[in-house]
């Protein structure tokens, strides 16, 4: 048996994120919004920011819900910037909003669900990394599928955060090989 993948470190909260969570495909879309919002989120900061308060990140936008969302203006965007249990950034609070009105204009959570996984056909693109240097921060694909995103009227998705979140939602399987979770997740 492998040693899980290094950026997984010691933390608790992050090694069971590595070990349940991250790679696995994610078919549901609206997890996959909800991923996607977080991981724009993300920009600039570390992950473990986000999963640590990732609980606070679900209770303060209502629970990612796509539809309430969408309907928010300014008062949600003070009411946010106010709440010390989220990252609070006025331009990721903003692009939550439209994101989630690019969400719905888009069909909501089977057509955004089918239109991401289509990049893939369907399957989660397997990678073979042997070690954490090897993986790209972006790649061709991620620039396609972010263009695509931002054509849809996202914002918060350029190619980085969009690889990012295709590594975490299991679009691709970029556990290192000696990790055990590669060859789990392929097995399925």
């Amino acid at each position: 048996m492998g040693e899980r993948c290094g950026w997984a470190g010691t933390e608790a909260i992050y090694i069971a994120y590595h070990d349940t969570e991250w790679g696995v495909p994610e078919h549901d879309g609206r997890a996959l919004w909800e991923k996607l919002v977080l991981d724009g989120f993300q920009a600039g900061l570390s992950w473990i920011t986000i999963l640590k308060k990732r609980e606070n990140f679900r209770a303060a936008f209502r629970g990612f819900d796509p539809e309430a969302i969408a309907g928010w203006g300014e008062d949600e965007v003070m009411r946010l910037l106010r709440d010390p249990g989220i990252v609070r950034h006025r331009g990721k609070i903003a692009a939550t909003i439209t994101n989630a009105r690019a969400y719905l204009e888009m069909g909501g959570a089977e057509a955004f669900a089918a239109r991401i996984w289509d990049h893939v056909g369907g399957r989660p693109l397997v990678n073979h990394f042997r070690s954490l240097a090897e993986i790209p921060a972006a790649t061709p694909l991620s620039e396609r599928v972010s263009k695509d995103l931002r054509q849809a009227g996202f914002r918060f998705c350029g190619p980085t955060i969009t690889y990012a979140w295709m590594q975490a939602c299991g679009l691709v399987n970029d556990h290192l090989v000696t990790c055990p979770r590669h060859a789990e997740l392929i097995r399925g």
